[in-house]
């Protein structure tokens, strides 16, 4: 029980000594005593106190009556910020810890000093700053100091109540610091403000110009001044104002115009401002080119070229250059200039004035154009009856050439850019004066041209063709054309034939047969030849044919033939005697003539005959028909093996051939002379024959013709055995 009661009593006093050290951790921090307030900054008052026991922050208060402002801070000293400047604050300070915050400490006063004030600096001139600014709140006066930014020299330091102060006699270029500051009735001073000016730069002294004639420009150099970070080039003339600017101790103005006198200034800067004006210097730029540029040609050969006067020109040089790159020229103070020149060039002429400065830009570049030369050399390369074809050599300047011929009356003209011309539509046979002229589209036609005479070839005649029974051919003309030869040509297939006359006709003979000519005529004169007359053709009679035959087909009709001639078409076969006349026509080379008598003489006579009916009468020969063919032909038996064949004689003498064809063979015999039967001996009996008597012709040709007859001859054992005729076989 006792041992109970000890345990319980140990439990009451540990929870009594953790509610003791609770009651302790949550009481608030003891309360601050601010040691001294003061005001450095015209925006801020710091506190130093002493250090309380468990406090962890502090809170510093500040009071004007208007606003309340409170900083949290860690420890002593501490700082309120915010504040107005030159205004007296009640100030307070609370320590805060984790248990809270005490109560505030006992108030104490502190002022804000006064607010810096605000500088507006400015250069003036290249030795002094100016320095304003506006009053400051409770400031009574005001301390201003100046010295060199790199802190090399002296320190100048005013004090004033008025609101502005220059300092002077400083140096030009130079970045300078000034520090003020505003102090109240009681001597303290306020916030300093601080900014740094620099010095205007002197105006650059030593000014070089150099200046560049051809491109109009100029550069100009000085001697570089403290401080300066630009500069700047006037040039100021009566009409414009030109500048350049640069970093550098050069620089370069362009676009000058020409005969114009400029003034030169040159200006340095910086931030601070600039210089004044260095002393003008003068310069004078080339003069203009020449204007008003005239050129005349008179007389011809001569040029003379004018200009007008210029400013700033103290003298002008005249350039001539021919197209042909030869150049001239002139150097005169007077404003014109004279020039041989030539005919046919394009002179390109330029004018510039001259002085100390230089040569004065190019003006216009003028070009004069001469009058073209004449041809010289002109050639007929080809004289027609109607045309003339003439040549030359170019000539310099002639952009086209204008030809014309004239006859009196007439004119021809012909225009062409190739020195060449054909004339055309010109009469035959006739003088010209022919006339080139060559022509530019500057300066025209070149009237001055000589001419030259030339005439044309001579007409064409206009021939007639006729022929005479002896087959001559005789071409006629009229003649037009004065001192001509005419020359007249038969062409064909077989060869050129050809006669001449000064006349008005010539004769031609022993033309080919079976020939087509084409005839033409030409007259010849000393200009020329005449183009050939119109053609007219000829057709020569067909030629013979050749190898006239005639054969007797049968004992009525024979057979001529031969070969066909050039050019015949058909042919006419005439058979003639006593008896009376055969013909025949045809277009073949053979023909069929009937009712011929036979045993009777013929005249065969052929005619050949061409498509438009020329005729030719050719060759003639005689021909003898073949005897008739003998009629009553019969056999008789002569013996066992012989047989007799007799017939009757035509009219007239013959010879004639007898022949008996079998089975067992031909047998033949002949007759003696003027008889009119023959025998046959050792004929086969007993089979049949046919039997042709047939006339001789004188050739020794046998006809066959004539009739045949079949008998036939049997075996009867008697002497005179019996011939059976059978009947006639066709001759053939």
């Amino acid at each position: 029980m006792a041992g109970g009661s000890e345990k319980c009593l140990t439990l009451i006093g540990f929870c009594l000594i953790c509610l003791k050290m609770v009651a302790s951790a949550k009481t608030a921090p003891e309360i601050p005593t601010i040691d001294q307030a003061y005001s450095k900054i015209s925006n801020s008052i710091t506190v130093e106190w002493a250090t309380v026991p468990g406090a962890t922050s502090y809170l510093l208060t500040a009071e004007d009556g208007d606003t309340v402002i409170e900083t949290m801070v860690a420890n002593s000293p501490g700082t309120v910020t915010g504040l107005k400047a030159a205004t007296l604050y009640q100030i307070t300070i609370r320590s805060i810890s984790a248990a809270g915050r005490s109560q505030a400490s006992p108030p104490t006063q502190a002022k804000t000093v006064l607010a810096a004030p605000i500088l507006e600096v400015s250069s003036l001139s290249p030795d002094s700053i100016l320095v304003q600014w506006e009053a400051v709140y409770m400031a009574i006066g005001f301390s201003v100091s100046i010295m060199r930014a790199n802190g090399l020299g002296r320190i100048w330091k005013e004090n004033t109540t008025n609101t502005s102060l220059t300092f002077i006699s400083l140096e030009a270029g130079t970045l300078y610091t000034i520090k003020a500051y505003a102090w109240n009735a009681y001597g303290i001073p306020g916030d300093d403000s601080t900014c740094n000016q620099r010095t205007s730069p002197r105006a650059p002294a030593n000014i070089q110009v150099s200046f560049d004639s051809g491109a109009l420009k100029a550069s100009f150099s000085w001697v570089p001044t403290e401080g300066a970070f630009n500069y700047t080039v006037m040039a100021l003339s009566d009409s414009s104002e030109l500048s350049c600017s640069t970093t550098f101790s050069s620089c370069t103005i362009s676009s000058l115009q020409c005969g114009t006198e400029y003034l030169i200034s040159v200006l340095a800067s910086n931030d601070a401002g600039s210089s004044k004006s260095s002393s003008a210097v003068t310069l004078k730029t080339v003069a203009c080119a020449p204007g008003r540029v005239a050129i005349q040609e008179d007389p011809p050969g001569h040029l003379s070229v004018a200009w007008s006067n210029v400013d700033l020109g103290d003298y002008y040089v005249a350039f001539v250059k021919s197209d042909d790159g030869l150049e001239v020229h002139c150097n005169t103070s007077l404003t014109q200039c004279n020039f041989l020149s030539e005919c046919g060039f394009t002179y390109f002429i330029s004018v510039f004035a001259y002085n100390k400065a230089g040569q004065s830009p190019l003006g216009d570049i003028f070009n004069y154009t001469t009058a073209p030369c004449c041809p010289s050399d002109i050639s007929p390369v080809l004289v027609s009856s109607d045309r003339v074809e003439i040549v030359w050599s170019p000539v310099r300047g002639a952009e086209l050439y204008e030809t014309k011929a004239v006859d009196g009356y007439n004119v021809v003209e012909c225009n062409d850019t190739a020195p060449a011309c054909t004339l055309s539509a010109l009469e035959c046979d006739t003088k010209y004066n022919i006339t080139v002229y060559s022509f530019s589209e500057v300066r025209g036609s070149n009237m001055s041209c000589t001419s030259q005479f030339i005439t044309t070839a001579p007409c064409s005649p206009k021939i007639n063709v006729s022929k005479d029974a002896s087959s001559m051919i005789k071409v006629h003309w009229q003649s037009t054309n004065d001192d001509a030869t005419y020359t007249v040509t038969a062409q064909g297939e077989k060869g050129l034939y050809q006669c001449s006359s000064t006349g008005e006709s010539c004769t031609m003979g022993a033309l080919p047969c079976g020939s087509v000519f084409s005839v033409t005529a030409v007259a010849e004169t000393q200009a020329g030849r005449s183009l050939p007359s119109y053609s007219v053709p000829l057709e020569t009679v067909p030629c013979c044919p050749a190898g006239l035959t005639v054969t007797q087909i049968t004992q009525s009709v024979i057979n001529v033939s031969w070969i066909i001639a050039t050019v015949a078409q058909t042919y006419v076969t005439v058979l003639e005697s006593h008896t009376g006349q055969s013909k025949c026509h045809t277009h073949q080379n053979h023909c069929l003539v009937g009712c011929i008598t036979c045993g009777v003489n013929y005249t065969v006579a052929l005619k050949a005959i061409s498509a438009t009916g020329l005729t030719v009468d050719c060759a003639h020969q005689s021909y003898s028909s073949s005897a008739c063919c003998p009629l009553g032909v019969k056999l008789y038996r002569l013996g066992p093996n012989g047989i007799r064949i007799y017939w009757q004689a035509s009219r007239g003498s013959a010879n004639y051939s007898t022949d008996l064809y079998g089975s067992k063979g031909i047998f033949t015999c002949a007759p003696s002379a003027g008889l009119s039967f023959c025998d046959v001996t050792e004929i086969p009996c007993g089979d049949v024959y046919t039997v042709m008597v047939s006339p001789v012709a004188e050739t020794g040709l046998k006809l066959t013709f004539c009739p045949k007859k079949i008998y036939s001859v049997t075996c009867s054992g008697s002497t005179l055995g019996m011939v059976i005729y059978r009947g006639k076989r066709n001759p053939e």
